[in-house]
């Protein structure tokens, strides 16, 4: 432009653009938005020679300030366009904003060509015309080998009306997966309508969800387990909820992408014990997938998540349990998902082009600040390892000292062997047992014995009904205490009449008790109180059967209430008195009943202690209504309600065993006590990320399959003592290695960070040198200083706790975690690296390495370099 003159904001209305013609000294009306408000010009084009205008009647300008205004108020703030230009035209005039021209939609578009042309900037591809980017070239990234997945269901996408008139500016350059490429995936790709076999997750059992009006359901992410950063060309759009095509497709663009040299990979997924069952089938049947060749791949669950699968999944699939894995806990990309659905809404209505540049800009921008802050993350990362490492070494060390060496040179055998070849072998991680006999099998099996000369017919089906009277009393009490203050007189009725049938129920067993002991005196009934620690006030279901009347007024007891009244079983006697009396052989199959409780009880908590984990994560923390909250609660204290239940039906299950003589060891090792603190999933759900879960305890209900039998039986594999010990030993080792890797971890990401700084500096220091243009120069040499301030900072916050100045560190035999290279005499040193050569065997004589980039002097032999 070459000069231009101030008109009116109302001659907006008599605008008439005109046909710029090069030459002409015709002023033409231009609207120009800035940072500080949108103004009206007259312009005069510029006549010079040889230069031409590429714009043919131009109405708008927008200059540099406003884009780049928009643009970060677009990342940090979560701006949309919309807002953005209405803040403008009140900065305009904020009496009128009316009269301001509108230019929202002229800012949609050039504020797409702005964030391309930025992003090709600065990945240096504007100093390099004949370099063209390839797939995921426009996007911040640093190599990884552990890696998270998991699906966005906010992030949806309408129907376009026009979808031939959509253009892309950078299909698969960024985070988005190439469209093409991907729509051809889908269109011979075959989904098996499988449910979970393990658990109630949706990402499975929704995968068929589908809505009209929606082009995308949501997205699905592979990003790094330990940075939290999104693969480049990984980012996958769901069309009918998270199924296998979907998943499978991000999975190997993120396995394939700059993955040259790493043989094995980890993948976390929150279905990933159902999802990795027929992965490499799924890919071999499949053109448009493929995993890099001999590459290792081994799935996981994440650690909330594991929580709510079936026992089996705990060993197979925890990342405690997985050699390399470092301290990581599998949620890190939901925490990235809370900015994105601030702009899901705004992305929704988009063009689906507008809408992938979008979420690739957002992508981009949420890598670059792990990047920025990559030094605090990794020194915070630094002192929880070395916490950690101290925190766990003390007491397997002392665990270690104190059991039989011959017993842990088996179980070292064992743990070598499931971290080679994983799957059932990790089950030594768990109680090895047989399925538990339940309540309903130890009946039959009492029963079918009852005609031998030990026992008497009918006394199972009369401990039976005992043991259910024992269940109706705690239910009576739990629906007294859930009764309000001013309760009605329906109410009232209603815990009268159960009153009534318990007690003449109770008064009837009663009877039976005295033919079954030949009308022996044997004391006092015993009477259960319940632990007020699991009295949840609340309603509860009970199976009140029909009493007639007649039995009613026979046996009802009007002093004693039917919920305080004792019950007599074998166990009310002591046991070495059972024995004098001749009530051995009751009390024997009252014990084996007991068991069987215990074991149901403890089957039923677990299942209850799922669903309430599930109802939380699933439904409570993510209700978008009061309704919603409300019913989420109401879940939540009902799954209480039962967990409770089965705590007091099981407390009084131990009490009866321990009054029938079953020996110590086994009851305080395999029917343990239960505490409230065991039974609370709520930091699980509220800090999932917290410090700490390397070194927690799974409560002990949960590491076995059903409680045990005792000693002797035939389906467990070792005594009670043994067992418990082997547990605890493997599972204080397997914590105490995962901070021992993650130490290791943090100290290689520490130089690899430095040089990884290093090579960018380099970088663009070769760019600045091959640039011909001065803007291309100065812009380089910005890049330079940045890039060199960043090699200050971690050098100087890293000073000392990398491996690089970890001399100790290096010549440990705990190099398994180091990317090795194996290179014989005169190959070259990569030159964007800091070497260290340590030698293979005790004849090599020197080593001498002048600088990065010579030749190697070695007397031809074999040698370790270590990239740091």
């Amino acid at each position: 432009m070459h000069a231009w003159e101030n008109i009116p904001m109302d001659a907006e209305a008599n605008f008439s653009p005109m046909e710029t013609v090069h030459g002409s000294t015709i002023p033409t009306k231009l609207t120009i938005v800035h940072s500080t408000g949108v103004f009206l010009h007259n312009v005069v084009w510029c006549s010079c020679p040889g230069v031409d205008s590429s714009t043919t009647r131009p109405q708008t300008a927008f200059t540099f300030d406003v884009l780049n205004h928009f643009l970060i108020d677009a990342l940090e703030c979560k701006t949309s366009a919309s807002s953005f230009f209405e803040k403008i035209r009140r900065m305009t005039n904020n009496c009128f904003p009316d009269t301001v021209p509108n230019r929202y939609r002229e800012l949609m578009r050039v504020s797409r060509l702005w964030r391309d042309l930025m992003s090709r900037k600065w990945f240096g591809f504007a100093h390099n015309d004949e370099q063209k980017p390839d797939k995921g070239d426009l996007a911040c990234w640093l190599v990884s080998q552990r890696y998270v997945v998991d699906g966005n269901f906010t992030a949806q996408h309408m129907v376009m009306r026009k979808p031939q008139l959509d253009i892309s500016l950078s299909d698969g350059l960024g985070y988005m997966v190439k469209d093409q490429e991907y729509q051809t995936h889908l269109s011979s790709a075959v989904e098996s309508k499988e449910w979970s076999s393990c658990s109630n997750h949706r990402a499975v059992n929704a995968a068929n969800i589908s809505r009209s009006n929606l082009r995308a359901t949501g997205v699905g992410a592979t990003a790094c387990a330990r940075h939290g950063c999104f693969v480049p060309h990984s980012i996958v759009d769901f069309q009918k909820g998270e199924r296998h095509m979907n998943i499978d497709y991000s999975i190997c663009n993120a396995l394939n992408y700059h993955s040259a040299g790493i043989d094995s990979s980890l993948i976390i997924y929150d279905v990933g014990c159902q999802w990795s069952i027929n992965f490499l089938q799924r890919v071999a049947q499949s053109k448009g997938l493929s995993v890099p060749e001999n590459m290792h791949i081994v799935p996981a669950v994440g650690k909330f998540h594991l929580s709510a699968h079936k026992l089996a999944c705990f060993a197979r699939y925890s990342l405690n349990f997985i050699q390399g894995a470092g301290h990581v806990d599998g949620k890190i990309l939901e925490t990235l998902w809370a900015p994105f659905n601030k702009i899901s809404p705004t992305a929704r209505s988009m063009s689906q082009a507008h809408c992938q540049e979008v979420l690739d800009d957002h992508m981009r921008d949420s890598n670059w600040k792990k990047i920025v802050g990559i030094m605090k993350t990794l020194l915070k990362k630094y002192k929880r390892a070395l916490k950690g490492v101290d925190d766990t070494k003390s007491p397997f060390d002392e665990l270690t000292l104190s059991l039989d060496p011959e017993k842990i040179s088996i179980w070292k055998i064992n743990e070598k062997k499931a971290m080679e070849q994983r799957g059932e072998y990790l089950d030594i991680y768990q109680l090895q047992m047989n399925k538990a006999p339940t309540m309903a099998e130890i009946r039959l099996k009492l029963t079918e014995s009852e005609n031998t000369d030990t026992s008497k017919p009918g006394t199972v089906s009369w401990l039976i009904t005992g043991i259910n009277l024992e269940d109706l009393q705690d239910g009576l009490r739990a629906d007294i205490r859930q009764l309000p203050t001013d309760a009605t007189p329906g109410q009232k009725v209603s815990i009268e009449e159960k009153r009534q049938r318990l007690t003449a129920r109770i008064a009837k067993f009663h009877e039976t008790a005295d033919a079954m002991t030949a009308g022996m005196d044997l004391g006092t009934a015993t009477v259960h109180s319940d632990d007020p620690r699991f009295c949840y006030a609340g309603h509860d279901e009970n199976g009140w059967g029909e009493v007639s009347d007649e039995e009613i007024s026979e046996y009802i007891d009007e002093e004693i209430l039917a919920e305080e009244m004792g019950i007599w079983m074998p166990s009310s006697v002591p046991y070495q008195d059972a024995l004098a009396l001749g009530l051995g052989p009751l009390q024997a199959e009252e014990l084996e009943l007991r068991k069987g409780q215990a074991i149901d009880c403890l089957e039923k908590l677990r299942m209850a202690l799922g669903h309430k984990a599930i109802i939380y994560r699933q439904y409570f923390r993510s209700a978008n209504s009061t309704w919603a909250g409300t019913r989420s609660k109401q879940e939540a204290q009902r799954c209480q309600l039962k967990i409770d239940k089965c705590v007091r039906s099981y407390q009084r299950a131990r009490s009866a065993m321990e009054g029938l003589g079953m020996d110590k060891a086994t009851l305080g090792s395999l029917y343990q006590p239960i505490s409230p603190t065991e039974l609370s999933i709520d930091k699980e759900v509220t800090e999932e990320n917290r410090f700490g879960q390397g070194s927690d305890r799974l409560a002990w209900f949960w590491r076995g399959n059903n409680a045990s039998q005792g000693q002797d039986d035939a389906w467990i594999d070792e005594s009670p003592t043994d067992l418990v010990y082997r547990v605890n030993w493997l599972k204080a080792k397997a914590r105490w290695n995962r901070w021992q890797e993650e130490l290791r971890l943090v100290r290689h990401e520490m130089g690899w960070t430095i040089n990884w700084f290093k090579y960018h500096q380099n970088e663009w220091e070769r760019r600045g040198g091959q640039a011909t243009r001065p803007g291309h120069q100065a812009y380089a040499y910005q890049q330079v200083l940045m890039w060199g301030r960043f090699v200050e900072e971690a050098e100087k916050n890293f000073n000392g706790c990398s491996l690089a100045s970890t001399s100790s560190t290096l010549c440990s035999p705990q190099l398994a975690e180091i990317i090795v290279f194996k290179i014989w005499t005169g190959q070259m040193v990569p030159t964007a690296f800091h070497v260290i050569l340590i030698p293979i065997t005790d004849r090599i004589k020197s080593a001498e390495l002048n600088r990065p980039g010579c030749n190697v002097g070695i007397e031809n032999q074999p040698v370790l370099i270590l990239l740091l």
